[in-house]
């Protein structure tokens, strides 16, 4: 089997035949238990093959799941100690929904402790190594998703996006990251980080495979309150731009200090690109943008403290012997939780504490909302917004560890579209001289996935930067 397949490819040749769903698992298991011995992007790889009857075009395909979304039987971690022993005693309703159309669950993958972080090295497991040059991160949270795409360990995954966490990682890999709107997809099942922030989405090799994927997510949960009940269109029908004219915002705050050159030169080639093909240019400003990081990592790690109270030993994961109750707490917390873990608590807690909770918290949603007012005033003359994804390539594993700040600003870019709601995918748009992928990022209006699936069609219908895989050995 090549591995520069498509997934809806490989599909095609199971649905006629020319091989068999077996044969695909056991191709990309075989390739998986090989591989990953060095790239460590799975937490766990499922041996056991079990197909069922589904109702997709993807029906037969393995998937890999990130550490943090449900499946029943089978470890749920975070990639955190506290959780090593978990087991999911019910499936998400992504995984619930996959498992209808016939997917089959492949394993789960490496992640940042409870998806704090941008590099996958805050995680129980040890760090996941970037494909296309494993002294690097994969990025993170996501990264042992974006890595397994990437290296074609399996056909597509699924990851989470609070800040960035699926669109960085795939930036890193040289896949597509697509980050829903708020709301599209359902967060049953999903282990909380930021309630008012995450997201599930899809990680694929090229944008056609994330419409197939999001056509089997998306749609409404009773189950989960954040749930938009809103008709899902066929996303594989906007994959087609003829007849459509659209509009494309540059805004200014995303191409200043700070942003790599080759970084800048491929996303120039990009605005060209899309020139060449008829669709208008025009610089715009989201003015508020500056206070995107700070106003971010105050609502995340306020929501995170609140949402990471219930594991405390007592129900959840692992118990540590102690004499009474609050030394029951201190002791599973400190041993259970990794440094990056306990920082955001720390960070959350101070932020909604009394005589702060006013000064930092509140006026944080004072700034998301300012942000979100920016997007709204751009999207009435623009279709969507392009952006860099990330402000440097691929960093080496342990070069920003000890520096909290600098590792916060690899998701400058991603950020407010977690803060606004609004959904976003990042895509391949070449490769630095040191052969590490540079991608760039579309931003659309609340629940216009479509106009994102149109322009990232015909940008890869131009070109082959998602077909390129790297050179492992």
């Amino acid at each position: 089997m090549n591995i520069d397949k498509e997934a809806r490819q490989i599909a095609e040749n199971i649905y006629s035949k020319k091989t068999s769903k077996e044969e695909v698992f056991r191709f990309f298991h075989s390739r998986a238990k090989k591989v990953d011995s060095y790239l460590k992007s799975f937490v766990e790889m499922y041996d056991n093959f079990t197909p069922v009857n589904g109702d997709s075009s993807l029906g037969g395909l393995p998937i890999a799941i990130k550490d943090n979304i449900c499946i029943e039987g089978k470890r749920i971690t975070c990639a955190s100690k506290i959780l090593s022993t978990h087991v999911s005693a019910y499936d998400s309703e992504v995984v619930r929904r996959l498992k209808k159309a016939g997917l089959i669950i492949f394993g789960t993958t490496n992640m940042d402790e409870f998806a704090f972080g941008s590099s996958t090295e805050n995680s129980c497991y040890g760090p996941t190594r970037n494909p296309w040059d494993t002294s690097r991160v994969a990025g993170g949270s996501s990264g042992g998703s974006a890595a397994a795409v990437a290296a074609r360990l399996v056909p597509f995954a699924l990851g989470s996006d609070t800040g960035g966490s699926i669109r960085q990682p795939c930036a890193f890999c040289g896949v597509v990251g697509f980050k829903p709107t708020y709301g599209r997809v359902s967060r049953y099942g999903l282990v909380a980080f930021g309630s008012s922030l995450d997201q599930i989405g899809p990680i694929t090799t090229s944008i056609a495979d994330s419409a197939h994927l999001l056509n089997i997510i998306c749609g409404f949960d009773r189950r989960d309150s954040t749930s938009v009940k809103k008709d899902v269109p066929d996303f594989t029908k906007s994959l087609s731009s003829e007849g459509k004219k659209f509009t494309i915002g540059i805004p200014q705050e995303y191409f200043g200090a700070g942003l790599n050159e080759e970084i800048r030169a491929a996303i120039e080639k990009v605005i060209s690109l899309y020139k060449k093909n008829n669709i208008k240019i025009a610089e715009v400003s989201l003015p508020h943008t500056e206070y995107a990081v700070a106003a971010y990592y105050i609502i995340a790690s306020s929501e995170a403290s609140s949402n990471l109270q219930r594991f405390d030993g007592i129900k959840y994961g692992l118990r540590e012997p102690s004499r009474n109750l609050e030394e029951l707490y201190c002791r599973t917390r400190k041993i259970g939780f990794g440094d990056e873990v306990k920082r955001r608590i720390f960070l959350g807690t101070y932020s909604l504490s009394s005589g702060y909770y006013e000064a930092y918290y509140i006026k944080a949603l004072k700034a998301r909302r300012l942000i979100r007012n920016d997007f709204n005033e751009v999207f009435k003359s623009v279709d969507a917004i392009l952006t860099p994804t990330t402000p440097t390539p691929a960093f080496k594993i342990g070069e920003k560890k000890d520096d909290p700040l600098s590792m916060y600003l690899s998701d400058i870019y991603t950020i407010s579209v977690n803060l606004a709601g609004i959904p976003a995918v990042s895509l391949p748009c070449g490769f630095t001289k040191s052969n590490l992928p540079i991608s760039f990022q579309l931003i659309g209006k609340e629940f216009d996935e479509e106009t994102l699936l149109s322009l990232g069609s015909t940008y890869q219908s131009c070109t082959d930067f998602h077909k390129k895989v790297p050179p492992l050995r």
